[in-house]
């Protein structure tokens, strides 16, 4: 009995050594990721309801598989009967299907099979994936790789391959992917949408050079950024450690965060125009939430060094927590949709965007991998 009591003795002094290390109060993270889900779930209790902003649109667009990526990565570090619910009840009202239907080679429209593929994992039934396996298969049998012509679309779409190649054992999904990625990277616009001069992307080929911002700078979008990294991240999750191609993301999403730091704000948020901060350039959240889910994630797998990284990561969550979440749970400072710094302004922490769902996606993306955090 004695050993026992001495036993659990030093597994509590252990315990509590470790988490006095911790650089994140992981409850209050969860409190804080809880507390803005709460929010959109209550003012939206109905998955089917469309989304009506300068016009009317099913609820199964991108902006709303983005939320449910962020609300399944919710789920996984705290699998509340409530989320699950929320996800299934929605790809059930959708039939598990897309905006413009299986023959669709627009990313923004299939974004919603990352939900529908970790529902399948979570309870297989082969109803869930007819349409995904039907668009992936054609994606996959076609010659085309120019699909990804902006950025956005290589977070909205480049996941869905990773899962499917690990799901179906098929690593015909794997270079489909990187051929695609490549395509955007190095071949879209003059020279591909890819700067590793400067580490990061222009959003399409209408900005890239010789598209200038007002202060003579390369315009990099901040949110399109996030996408990218937050792709690489979401991808280097997903595929096996030798998966063919692995290196190719490793080696860009650190060049990506090396970049990022450089442009941070003091404040700890990123500027909505990453190199011209007098042209939009202030705080938004969506972008920095993204550069924290890439870059946390980074530290957590060893990619990035925790000694340079945690101190960037730190300053903006508590950036985000401070100046963005409301005691309610609505988040502030989120750009509006768009494809450049100009569009939705100006930001402010009361200001309501044109679709609150994608910004929440973004924010429970980081913070599930800074609750991760060791």
């Amino acid at each position: 009995m004695r050993k026992l009591l001495l036993f659990f003795a030093i597994c509590f002094l252990y315990t509590s050594s470790s988490s006095a290390q911790e650089p994140f109060d992981k409850k209050l993270v969860l409190k804080q990721m809880m507390l803005a889900n709460d929010y959109f779930m209550q003012k939206w209790p109905e998955v089917g309801k469309t989304i009506v902003t300068n016009k009317e649109r099913p609820s199964n667009i991108w902006t709303r598989g983005v939320y449910y990526e962020g609300l399944m990565a919710l789920y996984e570090i705290y699998p509340k009967e409530t989320y699950y619910n929320y996800a299934y009840d929605w790809s059930e009202f959708h039939k598990w299907g897309f905006r413009n239907g299986s023959a669709n080679r627009n990313a923004d429209d299939y974004c919603a099979a990352q939900t529908y593929i970790d529902l399948y994992n979570l309870e297989p039934d082969s109803k869930k994936l007819k349409s995904t396996r039907a668009t992936m298969n054609m994606l996959l049998n076609t010659p085309q790789l120019d699909d990804w012509s902006w950025i956005d679309a290589i977070q909205m779409g480049m996941p869905v391959f990773a899962k499917m190649g690990v799901l179906e054992k098929d690593n015909r999904y794997f270079e489909k992917m990187y051929q695609m990625y490549m395509y955007s990277r190095d071949k879209h616009g003059d020279h591909g949408l890819y700067n590793p001069k400067d580490g990061l992307w222009w959003r399409d080929a209408d900005f890239d050079p010789p598209y200038k911002e007002p202060n003579g700078e390369d315009c990099y979008w901040s949110r399109g950024n996030g996408w990218v990294i937050a792709a690489l991240a979401k991808v280097l999750t997903i595929i096996p450690e030798n998966a063919p191609h692995r290196e190719q993301y490793v080696k860009d999403l650190k060049a990506m965060s090396e970049a990022l730091v450089k442009v941070q704000r003091a404040d700890g948020f990123w500027n909505v125009s990453l190199h011209d901060p007098t042209n939009f350039g202030e705080k938004e959240t969506s972008g920095t939430a993204l550069f924290v889910y890439g870059m946390a994630y980074g530290v957590n797998s060893g990619i990035l060094k925790k000694e340079t990284y945690l101190p960037v990561i730190q300053k903006a969550w508590n950036a985000m927590i401070k100046e963005s979440l409301h005691e309610n749970g609505f988040l502030g400072f989120l750009q509006s949709t768009g494809k450049e710094p100009k569009d939705g302004q100006p930001l402010s922490y009361d200001k309501i965007p044109d679709f609150e769902d994608y910004g929440l996606g973004c924010f429970l993306l980081a913070g599930s991998e800074i609750y991760k955090m060791k």
